[in-house]
């Protein structure tokens, strides 16, 4: 399997080649606790998310890629943020592919659903912030969990 590997504001970073837009969703559970994976491509962990497929909305890919990553079934609550930073760029070793950061970020409510791993998550679980805090995550997903669990209306353009 290729790795995933996040560049950001690195010279000697590749240069993209791709733009693919994605979903992230920040899941809070009824403690307030935050659903979270441990991605296979990187170890890190993450909010679950993925790529829009062709032919599905926003909401659609956001609910699907949470249901396929975490087993949780989720409805979409509000957008929280856009990320496109060009700085931003992810190197997929499998294929070549160097994608520029285009994310957005979704809040999400529980609707039903169990937790279970996926050939994309080693691990998932409920979380505090607390303990997102010592996890190993990279900077942009730290700062979209932070976006996320602001309580601002105020959606964020990065």
């Amino acid at each position: 399997m290729g790795r995933r590997i996040d560049y950001y504001d690195d010279p000697h970073a590749p240069k993209a080649n791709s733009l693919v837009p994605s979903v992230n969703v920040a899941v809070e559970n009824d403690r307030g606790d935050i659903l979270m994976i441990r991605r296979t491509d990187n170890d890190n962990w993450a909010l679950p998310g993925g790529a829009i497929d062709l032919g599905e909305s926003v909401t659609q890919a956001a609910i699907r890629e949470t249901k396929e990553e975490t087993g949780i079934d989720v409805e979409i609550a509000k957008l929280v943020g856009i990320y496109s930073d060009p700085k931003h760029v992810i190197h997929y070793t499998s294929n070549g592919e160097v994608r520029q950061e285009f994310t957005i970020l979704l809040k999400g409510r529980v609707v039903g659903g169990d937790l279970r791993t996926s050939n994309e998550s080693a691990e998932v679980r409920w979380m505090t912030y607390r303990e997102v805090e010592h996890k190993r995550l990279d900077d942009s997903m730290r700062k979209r969990i932070k976006h996320a669990l602001d309580g601002s209306e105020t959606v964020v353009f990065d």
